[in-house]
């Protein structure tokens, strides 16, 4: 069930009802059959992953309260198997085709069969985040939770469940053992996060998405300018329509007294890839830090591992995105990114851009824009539907020009550019106010008016800008 779906906006007022009507003990077990209902609408099947994911890792949990001694068996048991289903239905054919490549390259003439499976609408956020709650158990920084029924809500809670945020234990389990009492201020919280967060997939992702689909879909037969223009659309594609998704898990979490962690912080406006990585996918960005990073060894160790723990993890998170090259190379490069800034900053800075205000607001403009720049290179390869796509496309970009693919026309264009610098001006404010997603909305009358201006303006954009084709998340995927 897509969030941007006539099904979801019949499911989720029906759900929010009847949540704030029921008595508090029966909350836990009517959400938890509604966030079944709510996945099973893509595929009933696939809800037995999430069942078995959700007993193994519980399970294993209890098992390491119980008998400390074995945990480091129990652990292992744990992340063989729930790690085992992802890279079954995830990686299988992805290994199969590489290692099938490497022998028709060395002429051995074996061929290897295939298998295709087709792949469970968020199984790598899902499984990330029982997982994560199994190694906190196995470090003591959280008990086993004895309560099946909460653990279970925790795995498959609806808003967050097919494309995060990956939350923690420690922040989302307690919440669910709460009483939450029904407050208009977090309801009005909540719909004006799900407004901005459909404003960022209807109106900017889905009417760029037109456009970047035609170009990249058939690089040979457009031109470098056309290219780049794509490039440009899918930079903010990709951004509004995660951060989309993000929003709206986050809204509709709110209406009901959840709080979810902010999952982007105005990445655009990052002046380092190491500071776009603190603001994009920050639920996924810190996972990897404590569960991949940190064990690898992280910053406490010598110059060199540390800069080749840093590439290994990124490498890593490139193939959680996909089982294609391309996220492989995407990973790479920005692990590759990230060690030239570290070997940078041990170089001393510009006397002049330490000590002149006008010298570091310039540096800190030109740091935002080569960051961006460098970013959006980058999705090239996320984009790309293969590596000679890719490389196509930055043969082209550096030495083709043309006259400029219209896609739908120049209004279309028009309308593309329009939707981004709104989103922008959005961006700017939040960062200059240091609005985040947990900023309380104020209570004085002159406040929430302002508020409800502001949100009635963005409903009636989305009612005449935006693209009501019920476009599928990019994200679901992964």
């Amino acid at each position: 069930m897509l969030f941007n779906s006539l099904a979801f906006l019949l499911f989720f007022p029906t759900v929010l009802l009847l949540y704030w009507i029921l008595p508090y003990r029966w909350r836990n077990a009517f959400l938890l059959v509604a966030s079944y209902y709510f996945y099973m609408n893509w595929e009933p099947a696939f809800a037995i992953l999430i069942a078995a994911s959700t007993f193994t890792t519980w399970g294993c949990a209890r098992l390491m309260d119980h008998t400390p001694t074995r945990k480091k068996v129990i652990l292992s048991i744990c992340l063989v198997f729930n790690l085992g289903l992802l890279i079954a239905f995830k990686y299988l054919g992805f290994l199969g085709d590489s290692l099938q490549s490497l022998l028709d390259m060395a002429g051995l003439g074996i061929h290897i069969p295939q298998f295709r499976l087709l792949l469970p609408v968020g199984i790598s956020f899902y499984t990330f985040q029982a997982v994560g709650y199994t190694i906190d158990v196995y470090r003591g920084t959280i008990r086993a939770e004895r309560s099946f029924l909460v653990y279970a809500l925790f795995v498959s809670f609806f808003p967050q469940l097919v494309a995060g945020p990956i939350e923690r234990a420690k922040n989302l389990l307690p919440q669910f053992r709460d009483r939450h009492h029904f407050r208009v201020i977090p309801l009005m919280e909540g719909l004006r996060l799900m407004t901005i967060g459909y404003f960022m997939k209807l109106c900017v992702a889905d009417n760029l998405s037109s456009y970047v689909d035609a170009v990249f879909n058939n690089l040979p037969h457009h031109n470098g300018t056309s290219v780049l223009m794509a490039t440009f659309f899918f930079t903010f594609q990709i951004f509004c329509d995660f951060g989309g998704y993000s929003l709206i898990a986050i809204g509709v979490a709110r209406c009901m007294g959840f709080r979810l962690m902010q999952n982007f912080r105005q990445p655009y406006l990052a002046g380092s890839v190491k500071e776009f990585w603190r603001r994009w996918h920050i639920s996924l960005s810190t996972w990897f830090s404590d569960y991949v990073y940190i064990p690898l060894g992280g910053n406490r160790c010598a110059p060199g591992r540390h800069r080749a723990n840093l590439f290994v993890t990124f490498l890593v998170s490139g193939l959680w995105h996909g089982a294609n090259w391309t996220f492989i190379v995407w990973g790479g490069y920005h692990g590759t990114l990230l060690v030239l800034q570290n070997l940078k900053s041990k170089l001393p800075s510009p006397k002049c851009l330490t000590d002149s205000l006008l010298c570091r607001r310039i540096g800190r403009v030109f740091a935002v824009g080569s960051t961006f720049v460098l970013v959006a290179a980058g999705w090239v390869f996320f984009r790309a539907n293969s590596l000679s796509d890719a490389f196509l496309a930055f043969k082209k970009m550096a030495t083709e020009r043309g006259m400029l693919y219209n896609g739908e026309g120049k209004p279309q264009i028009a309308l593309c550019f329009m939707m981004i610098l709104i989103l922008m001006g959005i961006e700017f404010y939040n960062e200059r106010r240091a609005v985040t997603v947990d900023t309380p909305l104020s209570t004085d009358r002159a406040a929430i008016i302002r508020s409800g201006v502001a949100t009635g303006i963005l409903l009636v954009i989305i009612l005449l800008c935006a693209s009501f084709s019920g476009g599928q998340f990019i994200y679901f995927q992964f």
